[in-house]
C-alpha cells in the first residue's frame, strides 16, 4: 500500500516530491473549492509559486467523506486511486422521486410504500448485487455535446438521453429498522452513481426513491478514519509552518 502522510506536518521538500493527502470533504463543498483550499494553503505557508496537485474522485456538494489528494509526483498516480473500489454510506427515502434523484431538486412524484416488506426489499437487494446496468442522472457532470448535463437540465432542456453504464456493486448492505428511510453501506466500482442506485432501487420495490444522504468512508485502503477537514488541514499547516 502506499504510504500516507495522515500527520499533515509536511515539509517544503516533502509537498514538491509528492505526498498523498486525505481529506474529509464536508457537506455543502464542492470537491474543487476542498481541493482549492488545501491548494492556497500550501502556496501560502509554504511560500511556494506553484504546487502540482489533483484529486481522485470528484464528490457531489450534497456527499461528505473521502478526497484523495496528491500532489507532485503522486499525480501520476491519480488514475490509479480512481479505479479502486469506493465504499459509501446513507441513506435512501423511499416513497418519493426528485429530478436529480437526491435533495437538490424538490420532490416531483409520491409513491405508496404500504406493499414493501422485509422480504421484498431483501429480494431486491439481492439483485443489486454483481454487475448492474445504471443510468447516471440528468443532473450529473458528464459531458454531451460539450455541455455538462446538470447544465442542460437547468437550462430547462426536456427529454435529455443519458447513456446507460455497466457498474459492479460489490456489496449492498442495508438496513430497515427506520423505514420508509434505509441506510445503506456499498461497495462499488469507478463510476457508480449513488443517486442511481437509489432511484433504480425504489423502481424495483415498484414505488420511488431518491437519495437524503450520501458519505464517501473508502476508496481503496485508503479510509476517511484518517483524513482531516479542510479547515484542521490549514490549520496543521499554519502551526507547521511557525514551527519550522
Amino acid at each position: 500500500m502506499t504510504e500516507v502522510m495522515t500527520e499533515h506536518f509536511l515539509t517544503t521538500e516533502q509537498i514538491l516530491e509528492g505526498q498523498i493527502l486525505l481529506i474529509d470533504k464536508p457537506l455543502h463543498w464542492s470537491s474543487f473549492q476542498a481541493v482549492n483550499k488545501i491548494k492556497w494553503s500550501i502556496i501560502k505557508n509554504y511560500k511556494l509559486k506553484k504546487v502540482k496537485i489533483g484529486h481522485a474522485g470528484t464528490l457531489d456538494p450534497l456527499a461528505s467523506g473521502l478526497l484523495v489528494i496528491c500532489t507532485g509526483k503522486f499525480t501520476k498516480k491519480i488514475t490509479e486511486f480512481q479505479e479502486a473500489l469506493k465504499t459509501y454510506t446513507g441513506t435512501i427515502r423511499l416513497g418519493a422521486t426528485t429530478p436529480s434523484f437526491d435533495l437538490e431538486t424538490e420532490i416531483e412524484q409520491t409513491f405508496p410504500v404500504e406493499h414493501i416488506t422485509p422480504e421484498f426489499i431483501e429480494q431486491v437487494r439481492q439483485k443489486f448485487i454483481g454487475e448492474i446496468e445504471q443510468t447516471p442522472p440528468v443532473f450529473s457532470a458528464i459531458k454531451r455535446e460539450g455541455k455538462r448535463l446538470y447544465e442542460l437540465a437547468r437550462e430547462g432542456e426536456e427529454m435529455i438521453e443519458v447513456p446507460k453504464r455497466i457498474v459492479q456493486i460489490e456489496q449492498f448492505n442495508i438496513d430497515i429498522s427506520n423505514f420508509p428511510n434505509i441506510h445503506f453501506e456499498v461497495v462499488c466500482s469507478k463510476g457508480t452513481y449513488i443517486r442511481s442506485l437509489a432511484n433504480d432501487f425504489g423502481k424495483a420495490l415498484q414505488s420511488g426513491a431518491h437519495l437524503t444522504a450520501l458519505r464517501r468512508t473508502k476508496i481503496g485502503d485508503f479510509s476517511v478514519e484518517n483524513a482531516l477537514s479542510p479547515d484542521d488541514f490549514v490549520e496543521q499547516n499554519i502551526l507547521n509552518y511557525r514551527k519550522n
